[in-house]
């Protein structure tokens, strides 16, 4: 009998051998996933730091996700690029924070519009001067287009001024009839032919024209684009 083997007990509880058997702990499932889970962070957080590291040497400019802030590129260069030789930085409008100031525009009192109609429907000249003049235009000359424009204009219209003309009159009248193409002719004066063509409709909606008038007095720069 063997030293291992209790006294008293034999036969098939007799223990042959020089040690007891060993039994074999099961291993916890618990402890599988958790193994698992940490060696899949792991991997994700090498992966990681390897795409840092490759977005470090190819010279990636980092982006202020926390403040919204895009990365800005020096004035006069191209992104990644050497400045263009000559190139003179640009000041960014507003870049300084003071207002954008107002654009001084002539009023309306102070433009002279000759209304034509260059369509076949009566009376449409006299109709339109009749508006624009309770709009604060002064109106002129009234009646049919010369033979020049008559039944020969497709487009909503035509101002018709001088090239000495303030061009902030032709935008100023351009505000009440959208589309309105300018031209220019040989006259000396100041004031502006607004000839009607096949298009026209009505004239824009005098809400619609003084925002128009508004946005062209007090101008402001274009929001920045997002990254």
């Amino acid at each position: 009998m063997s030293m291992l083997t209790p006294p008293g007990m034999g036969g098939k509880y007799r223990v042959t051998g020089a040690a007891y058997p060993r039994m074999s702990r099961r291993r916890s499932r618990r402890r599988i996933v958790l193994a698992a889970l940490g060696s899949f962070l792991a991997l994700a957080l090498l992966g990681y730091g390897t795409l840092q590291l490759i977005g470090v040497f190819r010279g990636d400019a980092p982006r202020d996700t926390a403040s919204g802030n895009c990365p800005t590129a020096t004035p006069g260069t191209a992104r990644g690029g050497p400045a263009a030789p000559g190139a003179v930085p640009a000041a960014a409008p507003g870049a300084s924070g003071a207002p954008t100031p107002a654009v001084a525009l002539p009023q309306p009192g102070q433009i002279t519009v000759n209304v034509y109609n260059a369509t076949p429907r009566a009376g449409l000249a006299k109709a339109v001067g009749d508006e624009l003049r309770k709009r604060g235009f002064v109106i002129g000359n009234v009646g049919n287009a010369p033979a020049d424009f008559d039944k020969k204009v497709l487009g909503t219209g035509i101002l018709l001024g001088s090239p000495k003309t303030d061009k902030a009159a032709f935008a100023v009248l351009g505000t009440q009839l959208a589309g309105a193409e300018q031209q220019n002719d040989a006259r000396e004066s100041a004031d502006i032919d607004l000839i009607l063509g096949d298009a026209f409709k009505e004239l824009t909606a005098k809400p619609d024209a003084d925002k128009a008038l508004a946005a062209l007095a007090d101008p402001r720069p274009a929001p920045a684009r997002s990254c």
